[in-house]
């Protein structure tokens, strides 16, 4: 699981060795993906709490391994939890465990790879830098699949893999690319052509400006009328 397109996996059984933390009331293990065009290495975090009830995913930049002590800032929330429930046994849980955690690995190779297409076409409209923070300055319409992002700073423009929240035994969550500005923001399929894409969004963009513009216009407009009916001249005459 630490290969980006690894040819054998490791066996669920030394994966659920990796613990970083006491297993008998909570463990979290670290699942590294290397190798990505734009992330380069990503670690996937799954952890669960008994005295909680939780088994929650989150994805960090960079390598962690066990023992690694992760700051909570640098931890990304991805929706896309274990569902080992349904698990007879230890073994058949081991099973899904891999199973699980292949097809989050599978979906963010896919994404980093997809955004890496992306990459090209944006940067013909627009000077563009990879932006790896966990947190961004641009409200999205759906959750994050990991902390990567394409940020073109003279269009404030950020492009960005999304994801649907649901279990990982649903298999690979269904992913998008979001695409946001300020106050506007679209989601389009992962296959998706990239260049119609931005075609598309800066379209879309645009009718959202002049659309905004006009509601500003009828607005200062009506606060003029208000402010007429509430002069010194009708005040006067009021009194």
């Amino acid at each position: 699981m630490d290969e980006a397109l690894p040819h054998d996996d490791q066996p669920a059984e030394e994966l659920l060795k990796r613990a970083l933390v006491d297993e008998d009331e909570a463990a979290a293990v670290a699942l590294q993906v290397r190798g990505l065009p734009l992330s380069h290495t990503v670690t996937v975090i799954f952890h669960g709490r008994r005295d909680l009830a939780t088994l929650q995913t989150y994805v960090t930049p960079g390598g962690r391994g066990a023992g690694s002590a992760v700051r909570a800032a640098e931890l990304l929330r991805v929706p896309c939890d274990l569902d080992l429930a349904e698990a007879e046994d230890r073994d058949e849980a081991e099973r899904l465990y891999a199973q699980q955690a292949t097809a989050l690995r599978d979906a963010l190779v896919g994404a980093d790879t997809v955004m890496s297409i992306w990459a090209e076409p944006l940067g013909a409209l627009s000077k563009v830098s990879v932006d790896r923070r966990v947190d961004l300055d641009v409200p999205l319409p759906a959750p994050r699949l990991m902390p990567v992002a394409l940020v073109a700073p003279e269009r404030s423009l950020v492009v960005t893999p999304v994801c649907e929240a649901r279990t990982l035994a649903e298999g690979r969550p269904p992913m998008g690319i979001a695409c946001a500005q300020q106050g506007v923001a679209r989601i389009y399929p992962l296959p998706d052509d990239p260049e119609r894409c931005l075609e598309d969004f800066i379209q879309h963009a645009a009718d959202h400006a002049r659309g905004l513009a006009e509601r500003l216009e009828h607005q200062e407009a009506s606060v003029d009328r208000f402010l007429e009916l509430n002069g010194p001249d009708d005040a006067q005459a009021t009194g």
